[in-house]
């Protein structure tokens, strides 16, 4: 099965984001890959939008991300969301380590690790974000940065014994806004060390990958069949490129 997610940020207002969840769940209920089980969807609007776009995505098979959420699930922290919040209004998955909420917003290995564990115990799917910040000389160094990574981001999760299946998006820093993807050869090579790696970690079974960083329609056709899922940003904002995306899966 391919995973094929979308993170709408912050480019659309709220009235654009309902009718772009209203055209892709469109997609998804009449369109083959999904209708098969061949392809699965999910999409993460802003916090705002997080439970209208659940109402217009109801039936149609979507699932519903979050961009972020809280370490914390009480107390007096202003502005913030909690994972039991989410939880609570149907969320399924929720980002964490984001390169832009990395630089942006200064979050380090240990908030990161602090908001998997906030996901896990929450019953939420972690979609853990890991990327090199910059182009490493040989892949083996790229595999290794971003298994480190997820190592990190696990590691309490696991030493509590909450951890489970989670979605892992792979982009390389560099790659995210550039006009075009990573190079196919290093996207298949870095997916497959990272789908090593989880094989290698019994907690963690049933976890999938996803390319991300520039990804759009034609990613998956050169992948021949290497690349397990798509972590769509903008070349997603136009309906059809999400229906291109699927019709590539059902292609086979």
């Amino acid at each position: 099965m391919i995973t094929i997610g979308v993170s709408l940020k912050t480019y659309f207002s709220h009235a654009r984001t309902l009718e772009w969840a209203a055209a892709v769940a469109e997609i998804a209920r009449r369109h083959p890959a999904t209708r098969s089980g061949a392809a699965t969807l999910f999409v993460a609007p802003t916090f705002p939008a997080l439970v209208p776009v659940r109402d217009v995505l109801s039936g149609s098979g979507v699932l519903l991300a979050a961009q972020d959420l809280s370490w914390a699930d009480e107390g007096a922290f202003t502005g913030e969301v909690s994972g039991a919040e989410l939880r609570e209004i149907g969320v399924d998955l929720v980002e964490i380590g984001h390169a832009e909420r990395r630089s942006l917003f200064h979050e380090d290995d240990a908030t990161v690790t602090a908001k998997v564990h906030a996901a896990f115990r929450n019953h939420l799917r972690p979609l853990l974000c890991v990327g090199e910040t910059t182009r490493a000389s040989r892949l083996a160094e790229a595999v290794a940065e971003v298994t480190a990574q997820l190592d990190r981001g696990v590691s309490t999760a696991i030493a509590d014994g909450l951890a489970g299946a989670l979605t892992v998006a792979y982009e390389p820093v560099w790659a995210i806004g550039a006009p075009a993807p990573a190079p196919d050869d290093h996207i298949v090579a870095v997916l497959a060390g990272i789908e090593q790696h989880l094989a290698t970690r019994p907690e963690l079974r049933g976890s999938t990958v996803l390319y991300g960083g520039s990804a759009g329609p034609g990613l998956l056709t050169r992948g021949q069949g290497r690349i397990g899922g798509l972590f769509l940003g903008r070349f997603a904002h136009d309906p059809a490129a999400v229906e291109a995306i699927l019709d590539e899966v059902a292609a086979g």
